[in-house]
């Protein structure tokens, strides 16, 4: 007995140094670097933190989060991106667009990352190999926003079946919009509807681009799928109600901000799973066996206030259809 004593204590005595060396370890970092800005990201950053932690990772206590912001300025992501290689950061996290996600895959081929993006196709624009075998250091969650552009072109239609001229908003900078235009001109060709593409790049460029939509006499507004535009949603939705047209909205933040309709992926939860894979890769599993997320879940949102403030009565096929109604 005293000998089977002594062997557990000298176990003890040998495995005491690593766990305590363990403990006394610094906590991984989450390098997050996004095209918006922090104020109105707050709900989706809170979303991504929910996921980190349901894989094990609570922020300040097992994780440390460096945050980088571009605040719409695309062109500043590169160096933000590279700040957070120099950190030597354990995982990046790109969000806020393909934009963020093709800067990381540019200053890093080492350091894991997990994207969240839906402006354009991941596997069209190499960022990565296909969506069940990425490969190298990245993967992520595609939300699909643009293989949804004809569908909410058919919505705003059906809600306003008289139009005959539809505008599309686009953000010249974003990645791909040649593609993600050109599909909704194709659309409203085939509904029989004369389509008009305005431009907003910078905040400057909004008062322009509504001024160009009353020029173009346009009965409905779309707005192309974009991470800045998805930032400035305050704006454009106090420009669209100034303005007296019906505009369909890619997600669901802008009717919650006074939109009148929105067709699109839930954003919450694509936080939210991309927390959840960089804690399992936090956990030692490599990107490349991560297969893309895309999103299989999409919701139509209504605003009645809205509709109500612009003289719109909602088809009852649309109410019925809504997965919620904000009155």
């Amino acid at each position: 007995m005293k000998r089977r004593r002594l062997i557990t204590l000298l176990g003890a005595a040998v495995l005491w140094p690593v766990v305590a060396s363990a403990q006394g370890q610094a906590s991984p970092v989450v390098g997050f670097v996004s095209s918006r800005s922090a104020d109105e990201s707050a709900p989706q950053v809170a979303a991504l933190l929910r996921g980190l932690e349901k894989a094990g990772y609570r922020p300040g206590r097992d994780v440390e989060i460096e945050y980088r912001w571009a605040e719409g300025r695309y062109d500043r992501l590169p160096a933000l991106v590279a700040d957070l290689v120099r950190s030597n950061v354990t995982v990046i996290i790109a969000a806020g667009g393909f934009v963020t996600a093709l800067a990381a895959k540019g200053a890093t081929s080492s350091i894991p990352t997990v994207f969240i993006g839906g402006e354009s196709d991941p596997v069209k624009i190499g960022l990565v190999a296909s969506l069940s075998r990425p490969g190298a250091n990245i993967t992520g969650v595609s939300i699909l926003n643009v293989a949804l552009a004809s569908k909410r072109l058919q919505l705003l239609h059906e809600l306003a079946p008289k139009a005959t001229r539809v505008a599309i908003l686009a953000n010249p900078n974003t990645t791909d919009i040649a593609l993600q235009t050109r599909d909704l001109e194709d659309a409203a060709k085939t509904m029989g509807l004369e389509a008009t593409v305005v431009a907003a790049g910078a905040e400057r460029d909004f008062d322009a681009a509504f001024a160009a939509v009353a020029h173009a006499h346009a009965d409905a507004l779309i707005i192309a799928s974009d991470p800045f535009l998805t930032s400035e949603r305050t704006r454009i939705v106090a420009l669209a109600a100034q303005s007296g047209v019906p505009v369909m909205y890619d997600l669901r933040e802008y009717a919650a901000a006074g939109g009148l309709m929105s067709y699109g992926p839930s954003l919450a939860e694509a936080y939210r799973q991309a927390g959840r894979y960089a804690g399992e890769i936090l956990k030692g599993t490599k990107p490349a066996d991560l297969p893309v997320i895309q999103s299989s879940t999409f919701e139509l949102v209504i605003n009645l206030k809205t509709a109500k403030a612009l003289g719109l009565e909602i088809p009852a096929s649309l109410l019925a259809s809504a997965d919620e109604v904000i009155e």
